[in-house]
């Protein structure tokens, strides 16, 4: 039985509503602004504050490209693909360049964005004072008040415990010099790539019911001391094996039966677009 679904799945009154929120928070750079998250045919978790995004904002012109921690090919991310395909019939694409609206977990693709494209991060967790402040009520004071106090103290204790702050994904992030924000679960490696980016980047968390933004050209810091800078992770003198691609984010693969290390373009459409284009 073929069952007809409204236009990218929500029907027009949700997908105004979550607009709305939408222009909120590019209006409020890094403002986390609550939006009533949909029940979705995925679960909660699972990417739905990212996927009700992008459904409410793709158009019959637009080309999709979603990623899974770099993995076009992901069991996530060809589900998602296929759900908005499916619901639009609009045309999907594994090139950065090519696409117009990218849904993404976990990473910023290696090939730099371009004005006029959209990027929609998929969030856990967008509360960046979550992890010492419970209260939602406490965190928006502090938030008003420009209170963070407690995000530098956490810092200051992954220094004071291990020498460096040891924070490998989620690092916050001071948005327009106002709300400190959290990135969502990218590495510290595409922290910088938040900073004056020419694309609109959206960040949707479903199961907290929260939407936040970082416009084009926006200014975005990674929270550090004078002291202690803050540092991506660093892939010096390693390279690709399969593509010899360097300055990336790499992924690490033991070979079990040398004992060695390989280490392998996390970003697997930027690996595969570099591997066509050697001689």
């Amino acid at each position: 039985m073929k069952i007809n679904y409204n236009y990218a799945f929500f029907d027009e009154g949700s997908k105004r509503e979550i607009r709305r929120a939408t222009l909120k928070a590019i209006a409020i750079p890094g403002y986390q602004v609550p939006f009533a998250s949909r029940e979705m045919p995925i679960a909660r978790g699972w990417g739905t504050g990212g996927l009700q995004l992008t459904l409410s904002l793709v158009g019959q012109e637009d080309i999709l490209k979603v990623i899974d921690q770099g993995s076009d090919e992901s069991v996530n991310a060809v589900n998602i693909k296929r759900l908005i395909a499916l619901t639009t019939g609009i045309r999907v694409t594994d090139q950065t360049a090519e696409a117009t609206i990218m849904q993404s977990r976990h990473r910023i693709p290696e090939i730099p964005l371009q004005a006029g494209q959209i990027l929609v991060l998929q969030v856990p967790l967008p509360e960046p004072l979550r992890s010492y402040e419970p209260s939602e009520y406490e965190t928006k004071k502090l938030h008003a008040e420009q209170e963070y106090s407690g995000a530098w103290l956490m810092l200051f204790e992954q220094i004071m415990n291990f020498g460096a702050m040891s924070t490998g994904a989620d690092h916050p992030v001071l948005v327009h010099g106002r709300y400190v924000m959290a990135p969502s679960p990218i590495p510290r490696f595409d922290n910088p790539k938040l900073n004056y980016s020419p694309a609109l980047i959206l960040l949707g968390a479903g199961r907290e019911k929260k939407v936040y933004a970082v416009p084009p050209y926006t200014r975005v810091a990674s929270l550090d001391f004078e002291d202690y800078p803050f540092k991506a992770e660093s892939f010096q003198d390693k390279f690709c094996r399969l593509c010899g691609a360097r300055g990336v984010f790499l992924d690490e693969i033991p070979d079990e039966a040398t004992g060695e290390t390989f280490y392998q373009c996390n970003d697997t459409s930027y690996c595969l677009q570099n591997l066509n284009t050697k001689p």
